[in-house]
Formats: structure tokens, C-alpha cells, sequence
């Protein structure tokens, strides 16, 4: 397709979601592509991330509903958990789509190099193992992200820590293991191992977790760690860590507000960063932020013509769909002969804590900051029907926010059993512009938690102190 003599139209940096996703549409529309995965093909969603970790959370849960079956006339007898069966299989299942995602790539003209791919300038690349230099005239960047963690220097011991990509290395249940961080990746797992029955204590710098939250949100799931048996300790960072000689938990970590812990493993989730270091971005003149991230405008073009970013690298939405969607947009613009691109307005998430955050459109706060009193909440927390008998205390929330000036719901946010799955269908209602009335004059499905969304009709005041 290229007039020049190049030896790809398309050159992949990345085999993950974003990656595979655009390489594939594009030799679909007749580019000769060719694609460099440095690990293995699936990237971090498939491998280290959104796949191998939900396996984590469903046989932490599992424990859960074992012991309330019981409380539903069930005579089960809990016994041990074989950490090490159950990693097993869950290595096994993500080897399987490891080779999907390869097979897919294959079957649709894909070259695939299974080594590293560094820039040499804007069109050429050069494969670290081989040596091998190739040519492109298109190159699109989507190599993701990776976890941060500080440095020595910054955190004396640090080397003592394994990040989210060890966690999935682990080869027995920790006795006492303590998370560094409040963002999902830390909630996620301190769920997790807390189900699994592993003393957890979660470490973080702010006051409630999950920043940039709904407020509602974040408070419920702060409590909801602590019913789960996590010890969370706030407004403090880990000081330095120490290996001793203690077999069972050899590490000794001291904190800034003069605690100290001894744990078994330490886990960092503190952040993460575009995986940018040493690609050679600079000598293609792309221009790139302090912390990798790549600049990209609506289409995934870089300032460089002819190389273009999706999924993490460029942190617009750092969300394997989001990353797929990119993907998928700049293979028709760019060899479909489409003008596409992706709205990142209104994305529905999903955290997957226990019990699950599902969330789409402003926060409360956000809405007030762009409406001032003009909007209208509706929220509502009540103890779910299945935990009348099973014993469990805990509690679902949710919270609609409608704008006053057309009725529109311009958020929504729950903490529930499912939570993901019902944001799936109530984001496609919110991206539709849908109005508070017709989720009124929606019947609702009884007796289930999700009727409860569209039987809200009491407004949230909020109390003024004066």
C-alpha cells in the first residue's frame, strides 16, 4: 500500500489488546503488517492483568459463598485451599489465550516477531535479539503500561517487593502480606488475599481509597475493605524495608508514622507508568512526557506523521476496551479508508473488589464543578435480599446524578454484588442521553438488586452547615 519501498505498511509495536486489535483490522483491509511482542502475546490484560487477576478474584469469592451456602441449608465442610491447583489451572487458561492471540495474528497475514523492537528513526525499527532492521511505513506504538514502584533511594529495601506482575509468581499463600497504594489495583488485591484467608493490611498515603471516585464510592468500599478482615492503615507511606531472619514473615517494613509491620510478602501497587523507557522514542522524534506518555490527538497520531499510540502508552483511558476501540479506529481510518475515531466520553468501569464498583459518567463533585446546584442525586444503600439469610451485614450502594436543566442521568455508580455486569447495560442508557423519567418508566425486574435503579425516587439533600 506504501508508495515508498518499505517492508511493511504497518509495523506493531505491542502484542496486546490495542495492538493485536489493529493489527489484524489492517491486514483485513490488505496491508502487509508485521507486529514485535518483547513477553508473550496478550499483553498485560491477558498475561499480568485484567484475565489471570479476575481468576484471583472469582476463587477468593468462592470461599465466601461457601461458608453462606450453609447458611442456606447447604451441609458444606470448607477444608484448605490449593493455592497451588488453582495457579496451575489459571496459568493454563491464560496460556491458551496467549496462543489464540497469536493463532489470530497468524491466521490473518500478521508477521509476528517474538523479540523486542526498539525505534531506530521514524520508520525504521530494529529487533533487539536478531539484530534484524525493518523497515515501515506506518508504526504504531502500543506497547501499554508497566507497575512503578520508587527506587532505592527513595525507599530503602524496595528491592524486598514484588509488584502486580509478581503477584501472579506467587507459589504459596503468604502468611501476612502488606499492599502499598489505594487505587484499584491495591483494593482488588487486598480483597483477594483477605478471601483467600492471608492476614492483609493495606498501606495508603491518602485518607479514603480509591481517588478519583465518586466520594460515595470511595467511602463504601474503604468500609467494605475493613469488613472484609483488611487491616487499612491511612495517611502514611512505607519508610524503608529490612530482610531479618524471621521464617515466616522475613521482612520488616517501618512506616513514616513510626509503625512497624512484619510481612510475609510486600506488595507495591503505587502507580503505573507508560512502557516507554528505552524504545527509543526520541530518536523518531516523538515527543513524550517525563513519565513515558505518549501525546496523541484524536485519530492516535503522534507529532511524528507516520507513527501512531493507542492503550495505555498514551493514558487517555487506560482500559483494555478503550485500547481495543483505539486500535480498531486507526486500522480503518488509516488502511480502510474510513475517518473513525474513538469517543472516550462515558466509559463505564468496573472495579472488582468484593463486592464489585460499577461506574460510568461525573462523580458527584464533577457535576457540581461543572453545574453547580443544578443537578439532582439520588442515592440509596440498603442490605440485599440474598443477605437476609446468609448472615452477611453487608450492604449495596447506589447513586444516580441528574441534570436539572433536561433530566438527563449524567452518572451513575454502584457498589454491589455484579456491579460490573450492571453497568455494562446502564452505560449503554447513559451514553444514549437517557432522562431520569425513563429510567422511572422502566419497569422494574423483581425481585433483583439492579430494580433498585430504576425505583429511586427520593433526592439526596445535602446537609448545610451554618
Amino acid at each position: 500500500m506504501a508508495e515508498h519501498s518499505y517492508d511493511y505498511d504497518l509495523f506493531v509495536i505491542g502484542g496486546g489488546s490495542g495492538g493485536v486489535r489493529a493489527a489484524r483490522i489492517a491486514a483485513g483491509h490488505g496491508a502487509k503488517v508485521a507486529l514485535a511482542e518483547e513477553y508473550r502475546m496478550g499483553g498485560t490484560c491477558v498475561i499480568r492483568g485484567c484475565v489471570p487477576k479476575k481468576f484471583m478474584v472469582y476463587a477468593s469469592d468462592y470461599g465466601r459463598k461457601l461458608s453462606e451456602a450453609q447458611k442456606y441449608g447447604w451441609d458444606v465442610k470448607v477444608g484448605g485451599f490449593d493455592f497451588a491447583g488453582f495457579m496451575a489451572n489459571m496459568h493454563a487458561e491464560v496460556d491458551r489465550l496467549s496462543g489464540l492471540y497469536m493463532s489470530g495474528q497468524v491466521n490473518a497475514g500478521v508477521t509476528v516477531f517474538e523479540e523486542r523492537a526498539e525505534f531506530v528513526d521514524a520508520h525504521t525499527l530494529k529487533l533487539v535479539k536478531s539484530g534484524k532492521t525493518i523497515t515501515a511505513d506506518k508504526i504504531l506504538i502500543a506497547v501499554g503500561g508497566t507497575p512503578w514502584r520508587p527506587d532505592e533511594d527513595e525507599l530503602p529495601g524496595v528491592e524486598h517487593t514484588i509488584t502486580s506482575d509478581g503477584v501472579f509468581h506467587l507459589t504459596e499463600l503468604p502468611k501476612h502480606i502488606v499492599i502499598a497504594g489505594g487505587g484499584y489495583i491495591a483494593c482488588e488485591f487486598a480483597h483477594v488475599f483477605a478471601g483467600l484467608g492471608v492476614e492483609t493490611c493495606l498501606v495508603y498515603r491518602g485518607e479514603t481509597v480509591l481517588r478519583g471516585f465518586d466520594m460515595d464510592v470511595r467511602t463504601q468500599v474503604h468500609e467494605g475493605l475493613k469488613e472484609a478482615g483488611v487491616r487499612v492503615i491511612t495517611q502514611t507511606v512505607f519508610e524503608k524495608i529490612e530482610k531479618t531472619d524471621n521464617a515466616e514473615q522475613p521482612l520488616h517494613l517501618t512506616l513514616t508514622n513510626g509503625m512497624e509491620l512484619d510481612a510475609s510478602v510486600i506488595m507495591m501497587a503505587v502507580g503505573r507508568r507508560p512502557h516507554t523507557k528505552g524504545l527509543g522514542l526520541e530518536k523518531a522524534g516523538i515527543d513524550f512526557a517525563e513519565n513515558g506518555r505518549i501525546s496523541v490527538d484524536d485519530y492516535s497520531r503522534t507529532n511524528v506523521e507516520n507513527v501512531f499510540a493507542v492503550g495505555d502508552v498514551t493514558q487517555r483511558a487506560e482500559l483494555t476496551p478503550v485500547a481495543i476501540r483505539e486500535g480498531h479506529a486507526f486500522a480503518d481510518t488509516e488502511f480502510g479508508g474510513q475517518d473513525r475515531k474513538f469517543n472516550h466520553d462515558l466509559i463505564a468501569t468496573a472495579v472488582f473488589t468484593q463486592p464489585e464498583v460499577g461506574t460510568v459518567g461525573l462523580t458527584e463533585a464533577e457535576a457540581r464543578q461543572e453545574y453547580g446546584n443544578a443537578i439532582d442525586v439520588y442515592k440509596t444503600r440498603f442490605r440485599p435480599m440474598k443477605n437476609m439469610l446468609n448472615g452477611k451485614s453487608e450492604k449495596v450502594f447506589m447513586k444516580v446524578i441528574v441534570r436539572q436543566s433536561d433530566d438527563v442521568v449524567i452518572g451513575a455508580h454502584i457498589v454491589s454484588p455484579d456491579a460490573g455486569e450492571m453497568i455494562q447495560m446502564l452505560g449503554i442508557a447513559v451514553k444514549m442521553g437517557a432522562t431520569k423519567a425513563q429510567f422511572d418508566e422502566t419497569c422494574a425486574v423483581h425481585p433483583t438488586i439492579a430494580e433498585e435503579i430504576v425505583t429511586l425516587r427520593t433526592k439526596w439533600v445535602p446537609q448545610v452547615k451554618g
